[in-house]
């Protein structure tokens, strides 16, 4: 912790981590003492903090040996003057000096005033931070302490936390891979006030695209269902109908062709190079069967329909049919009612589509909306009951079984 007003957010995160399990160990600089006393956040963690005053050379308490025990070191929040004095080497707190002694991925999340956060100077000193094993949770635009308004805020604590857990648990065959995710119910239009559409509540989407992202992929989420709760990394596409859907799913297939352009490392200065990995897309979403033939503009008064309302339908575009799936690996969603039929009809859809897996999803088990789920994974060579679990650990599994790594 560093002297920003913004370290009251710090102890949120520090909660969330004892939450999840983890351990913590807190080291502040005098002027972070100023803004809240090293006692309120040993209560938090259940440590002491590691402040000029304790440190000690006859445990672990010391600059040098709690780099050695932490698995991971956060800066949050990082003033411009500790960014500043990082990027040049300067160790004269307990802080720096512990930074300057890690030897693992450090994260830092600034807090500044917008002035101090984009001067050139500080702009220099975090782009040598990038290239010196640090990894940047950039600050966001608000109305700050200060009273300025613009970039310089601390990053939301969900975003630090779970990018956090990212640089803990990322997959190499995951990292840098283009992932496009599809979620929700599609919404067809009858007139400007009425829809036909599903139960699909997109929790499957965004558990696979929270799981995709902390695993490393690069991860695009078309939904229905926009999330406020997935972290900001992930990049959310609001959609409605099913053309819609499949203009976008299209054009994100092309882009994630492209790869993923790396940056610079301090163990590889060079230029930017492209790194193709064989892009995934993830058809989770309850794309509607049919659709309006002739949806109208404005509402349609129940005075002019009569007693009867036959409404005339045409077949809906089928998007992973449709698709061009060559140099893509294409999973498929099927909701079924019935576990006799269903499993042939996960096998077809399979074949049909030229798909390389079908997520079988027993609806009568776990209704649209609940936070668990049943999946049997079908291919080509084997089918896989997933078990009954939670849709963010079914994701989980899913996603340790396409890299072929283990789940944890």
């Amino acid at each position: 912790m560093t002297g920003s007003i913004a370290i009251y957010k710090a102890l949120e995160l520090v909660r969330l981590y004892i939450k999840a399990g983890a351990k913590v160990r807190v080291i502040m600089t005098e002027g972070a003492t100023k803004f809240i006393t090293p006692l309120t956040f040993e209560a938090v963690s259940q440590h002491s903090v590691l402040i000029l005053e304790n440190e000690s050379w006859a445990n672990d308490n010391n600059h040098i040996d709690i780099g050695k025990w932490a698995d991971l070191f956060i800066i949050a929040p990082a003033t411009a003057n500790t960014i500043n004095k990082l990027s040049n080497g300067i160790a004269d707190n307990l802080l720096t000096q512990t930074a300057l002694a890690y030897r693992g991925v450090k994260l830092i999340a600034p807090a500044a005033n917008t002035a101090m956060y984009q001067n050139a100077m500080t702009q220099a000193s975090l782009k040598m931070l990038k290239l010196n094993n640090y990894e940047l949770l950039s600050p966001v635009k608000k109305l700050l302490a200060c009273g300025d308004e613009g970039e310089g805020a601390l990053a939301e604590i969900e975003d630090i936390y779970q990018k956090s857990i990212q640089v803990l648990i990322r997959d190499t065959y995951w990292s840098n891979r283009r992932v496009v995710i599809t979620g929700g119910g599609t919404i067809e239009k009858i007139d400007d006030i009425r829809y036909i559409s599903n139960f699909s509540s997109g929790k499957m989407a965004n558990a696979l695209a929270l799981a995709l992202y902390l695993k490393g992929a690069d991860v695009c989420l078309i939904t229905t269902k926009k999330s406020d709760t997935l972290p900001s990394g992930i990049y959310q596409i609001d959609v409605q109908s099913a053309e819609e859907m499949h203009e976008y799913v299209v054009d994100a297939m092309r882009v994630a062709k492209k790869g993923v352009v790396t940056k610079p490392t301090l163990m590889n200065d060079s230029a930017p190079t492209l790194i193709q990995k064989e892009p995934y897309l993830f058809m989770a979403a309850a794309v509607s069967d049919f659709t309006p033939k002739f949806p109208q503009s404005g509402k349609l008064k129940k005075e002019s329909i009569g007693e009867a309302w036959n409404l005339e339908m045409r077949r809906n575009i089928d998007i992973l049919q449709s698709i061009d799936k060559e140099g893509i690996v294409t999973v498929g969603f099927k909701a079924e009612m019935d576990k006799e039929s269903g499993a042939k009809s996960a096998q077809n859809m399979l074949k049909a589509k030229e798909l390389d897996a079908v997520c079988l999803n027993f609806v009568s088990d776990h209704a649209f909306g609940s936070d668990h789920n049943a999946i049997t994974l079908f291919t080509n060579e084997e089918s896989i009951d997933l078990g009954v679990a939670s849709k963010f650990e079914i994701a989980l599994k899913l996603v340790g079984y396409f890299s072929k790594s283990e789940y944890v």
